[in-house]
């Protein structure tokens, strides 16, 4: 098993990073708490779990141990595989989501789209006590819940990178103008010559996330 990936950020994008190892450039997606930790050229550490499937070997990349390891309980779940694992994580931080089990609050895993009331109940019932207890600070918040932070109102940014985030939100499975709203909420309003496309990701998804 590929455990971890050291090396240079070589680029960043909306959902994955390629890191530089060896003189190659290894791929892994992410999710934006992990990405909105990266820049290019600096170096950096990635926990990883590698997803093998008939026609393709995919590297997931985590922030730290704790993000891959709930990743990887959450496929034990009937119904739940990489691509819904990592939108719950894009949405709940781990201790988040430990706080939404251990209160068995369907309302928070139904605020990750693609699952239902009845596939949050599963969830709560199959997960059980195997995350452990909160221990994080902000144990109980949405979505990249290590920080809170207030945006400012809603100003244009450059051009291009809220329409990637309003894609990369609608990829992971909300509704087009659910997208916009959130995405129109939190893009800065200082006239910002540029603005991280992975930033912005994740304040939306924050906005998203249930109170």
């Amino acid at each position: 098993m590929l455990a971890e990936v050291s090396g240079r950020v070589l680029a960043v994008h909306l959902d994955r990073v390629v890191v530089g190892v060896g003189g190659l450039g290894v791929l892994a997606r992410a999710t934006p708490r992990t990405l909105a930790g990266l820049r290019p050229g600096a170096e950096c550490r990635l926990a990883t779990s590698l997803v093998v499937r008939e026609d393709s070997l995919t590297l997931f990349g985590f922030a730290d141990d704790d993000e891959r390891d709930v990743f990887e309980v959450l496929q034990s779940v009937s119904g739940v595989g990489p691509r819904l694992a990592l939108a719950v994580l894009a949405v709940l931080s781990p201790d988040a989501l430990r706080t939404a089990v251990a209160a068995q609050d369907e309302k928070a895993l139904t605020a990750v789209p693609g699952i239902g009331r009845k596939g949050a109940q599963r969830m709560l019932l199959e997960l059980g006590d195997r995350l452990g207890v909160p221990s994080g600070p902000a144990a109980g918040t949405g979505a990249g819940a290590a920080t809170t932070a207030t945006f400012p109102a809603p100003a244009q940014a450059p051009d291009g990178v809220p329409a990637q985030v309003v894609t990369a939100l609608v990829g992971l499975g909300w509704q087009q103008r659910q997208a916009e709203d959130a995405v129109a909420r939190v893009v800065p309003a200082e006239g910002e010559e540029t603005v991280e496309a992975a930033v912005l990701l994740r304040a939306a998804l924050r906005g998203l996330a249930p109170a």
